[in-house]
C-alpha cells in the first residue's frame, strides 16, 4: 500500500516556452539586473551604468526579430510574437533610450546619483514588451503590475521634492483603484467564458451567441475603466495634470510614450481580438470616452500657463484620437496606431528635450513666459519646438498629420464618420495653445536673460525628434509599410 502512494504522475511542461520568443524579455531582464549590481561598485559616476542601459535595449530591439516564422506563440498561446508586438518593442526601446538620454544630464543638475533610476526604466521596458506582447489577460495584468510599480517609484524618484512626492503619492493611490476595477473586469469575463486566453474568449463569444450576457458586459466596462486610467482618457484622467507636472521632467517624457503605447497594445489586442463580436456593445461607450478625452484634453490645455501641464492635457486629447484606432479595430486601425505612437514619440521627446534645456539647476522655467523672446536668443530651439508643436497639432508636412490621417482614414472606412469629423474640430481647436507657445517665443520680449546649456545627449534627442518628425512627415511611405498589419 506505501508504494501505491510512491507512484507520482510525470508533470507534463508546457508545450511551449520558447525562449527565443521570449529573447527581447530575458535580454533586457539581464542587463537590468546587471545594471543592479553593477551600481553597487560605480560610485557617483553612473556613465558606466547609462551606457550599459543602451547596450541593452540596442540588444533587446534586435533580439525582437529573432523569431521567424511569424506569428508565433509561447507560454501555451499566452505571449505572442507578431508584426504589432515587434514595432510596438522597437517603439519601448526607442522611447527607454531617449529618456535615458535626457536622464543622465538631467540626474546631474538635480543631484540625482541613484543607479537604480536606470534599472527601473529597464524593468519598465519589461513589462511594457510583456503587455504589448500578451494573448491572455493574467499576462496582461503581470505586465501592467510590471509597468505600473516602476513608474510609481520613478514619478517619485526627486525625494526632497515634495511636488514630486505628491505626484508618486496620487499616481500610487489612483493606480491601485484603477487596477482593482481592470483584475474585477478580467474575472467577470473569465467568469463568463471560462478562459482568460483572448482567442479563446473570442471564440467562446462568436459560438455560444452570449452577446448580451450581462456579466461580460460588466466585465468590459470594467476593462474600459481599467484601461482608461492607464493611457489617461477622460473621466479616468485625473492623475495625468499632476503626476506630469510633478515627475522628474525626463520621467514624464517617458510616461507620455511608453507605457502609453503599452497601454494602447492591450487595449488593442483585448478589444479588437477578444471581443469584436461584442462591438455594438462596448463601441458607443469608447466613443463616448473618446469624445471626452478630445474636448477636455484641449479645453484643459488652454487654460494652463505651465507647459508641462499643457501637455499633459495635450496628451489627454490624444488619448482620443488614439482610442478612435481601437474603436475601428481593423488591421489599418491597427497600422495606425503604430505609426501614431511612433510619431507621437519623436514629437514628445523632442519637446521635452527643450523644456530641459530652458531648465536650471534651481528652477525648471516651466511658466510659458519663460519662453518670451525664445526666438531672438536661440533661434534653433524656437524653430525646433515650433515644429514639434504643429505636429502634435496636426499641421503637414509633420509626422503628426500623417499619423492622425492614417487613423481617421481607418476609422472612415469602418462607417465612423461623425466621431472622425470631432477629431478634425479637436484638432483645429488644439492649435490655440499650441501657437500660443509659439507666439510666447516669437512675438514677446526676453523677461529675462536665457542660461542654456546646451547639453549634448539632451541636444542629440532634439536632433533626433527633429529628424523623426520630419522624415515620417515627409517620407512616411517606408514607415506606412513596416506597419502593415496585413
Amino acid at each position: 500500500m506505501i508504494e501505491e502512494y510512491l507512484i507520482v504522475e510525470p508533470i507534463n511542461a508546457p508545450e511551449s516556452i520558447d525562449l527565443i520568443a521570449l529573447a527581447p524579455v530575458l535580454v533586457l531582464s539581464v542587463f537590468a539586473m546587471g545594471v543592479l549590481v553593477l551600481d553597487l561598485w560605480t560610485g557617483k559616476n553612473k556613465t558606466l551604468l547609462m551606457f550599459i542601459s543602451l547596450v541593452g535595449l540596442l540588444m533587446t530591439a534586435i533580439s525582437a526579430f529573432a523569431k521567424h516564422p511569424l506569428p508565433a506563440f509561447a507560454f501555451t498561446d499566452s505571449y505572442i510574437v507578431d508584426h504589432l508586438s515587434i514595432f510596438f518593442i522597437c517603439i519601448f526601446t526607442l522611447s527607454s533610450a531617449l529618456t535615458i538620454l535626457l536622464s543622465f544630464e538631467y540626474n546631474e543638475r538635480k543631484g540625482i546619483k541613484a543607479g537604480e533610476y536606470y534599472a527601473l526604466i529597464l524593468l519598465c521596458t519589461v513589462g511594457m514588451i510583456i503587455l504589448a506582447s500578451s494573448t491572455d489577460m493574467i499576462m496582461i495584468f503581470l505586465g501592467i503590475e510590471i509597468v505600473s510599480i516602476c513608474l510609481y517609484v520613478l514619478a517619485g524618484f526627486r525625494r526632497d521634492d515634495p511636488v514630486s512626492n505628491e505626484a508618486a503619492l496620487k499616481y500610487f493611490l489612483l493606480g491601485a483603484f484603477a487596477t482593482g476595477f481592470l483584475l474585477y473586469g478580467m474575472a467577470l469575463i473569465y467568469g463568463s467564458t471560462g478562459s482568460t486566453n483572448l482567442f479563446k474568449i473570442a471564440g467562446f463569444i462568436k459560438t455560444e451567441g452570449t452577446q448580451s450576457n450581462p456579466l461580460i458586459l460588466m466585465g468590459i466596462v470594467l476593462l474600459v475603466i481599467g484601461f482608461g486610467f492607464k493611457v489617461a482618457a477622460v473621466p479616468f484622467h485625473m492623475w495625468a495634470p499632476d503626476v506630469y507636472h510633478g515627475s522628474p521632467t525626463p520621467v514624464t517624457a517617458f510616461m507620455a510614450v511608453g507605457p502609453k503605447a503599452a497601454a494602447f497594445a492591450a487595449f488593442f489586442r483585448v478589444f479588437a481580438e477578444a471581443i469584436p463580436d461584442m462591438a455594438p456593445s462596448w463601441e458607443i461607450v469608447l466613443c463616448i470616452v473618446a469624445v471626452l478625452s478630445m474636448f477636455v484634453g484641449n479645453l484643459g490645455a488652454i487654460m494652463q500657463t505651465n507647459i508641462k501641464r499643457m501637455l499633459a492635457f495635450s496628451s489627454i486629447s490624444h488619448a482620443g484620437y488614439l482610442l478612435i484606432a481601437v474603436i475601428a479595430k481593423s488591421s489599418l486601425a491597427g497600422s495606425g496606431l503604430l505609426f501614431y505612437m511612433l510619431a507621437y514619440a519623436f514629437t514628445t521627446f523632442g519637446a521635452f528635450g527643450i523644456i530641459i534645456l530652458l531648465g536650471k539647476k534651481e528652477k525648471e522655467n516651466l511658466e510659458l513666459e519663460n519662453y518670451s523672446g525664445l526666438a531672438y536668443k536661440h533661434p534653433m530651439l524656437a524653430l525646433s519646438m515650433t515644429v514639434f508643436l504643429l505636429s502634435l497639432g496636426g499641421l503637414p508636412p509633420f509626422a503628426g498629420f500623417v499619423a492622425k490621417f492614417y487613423i481617421f482614414s481607418a476609422a472612415i472606412e469602418e462607417g465612423f464618420v461623425t466621431l472622425v469629423v470631432i477629431a478634425v474640430l479637436n484638432s483645429a481647436i488644439s492649435f490655440y495653445y499650441y501657437l500660443k507657445v509659439v507666439v510666447f517665443m516669437y512675438m514677446k520680449e526676453p523677461k529675462s536673460e536665457f542660461q542654456i546649456s546646451l547639453t549634448p545627449m539632451t541636444l542629440f534627442v532634439v536632433i533626433v525628434g527633429i529628424i523623426g518628425t520630419v522624415e515620417l512627415g515627409i517620407f512616411p511611405d517606408p514607415i506606412i509599410a513596416l506597419t502593415s498589419l496585413h
